[in-house]
């Protein structure tokens, strides 16, 4: 993790190619950013994305996605509000 604060949270991932962050959601509207490599991002209803440094993917609230990264990656993701409603540690 980056920072966290009452706002929000910005967390940095590495992602050796070939690994992936299987299907998941966060709580919370989500930015990922490639800061390095490429990776594929795609969604249950088959809607996708691919790209290196600079792509930018936005994800609604318990939006599910799956990340695979197709060369080393390092990604920056935002999440905001922090915590969401839902979390387990928001008091909502």
């Amino acid at each position: 993790m980056l920072v966290s604060t009452d706002e929000a949270r910005a967390i940095a991932i590495e992602l050796p190619a070939g690994d992936k962050l299987g299907e998941h959601q966060v709580h919370e509207r989500a930015w990922l950013v490639v800061v390095k490599g490429h990776v594929e991002v795609t969604e249950p209803d088959g809607e996708w994305a691919s790209g290196g440094v600079g792509l930018l993917v936005e994800f609604g609230p318990n939006e599910r996605h799956e990340i695979s990264a197709t060369e080393d990656s390092r990604l920056l993701l935002m999440l905001s509000p922090w915590p969401g409603k839902g979390h387990p540690s928001s008091p909502d």
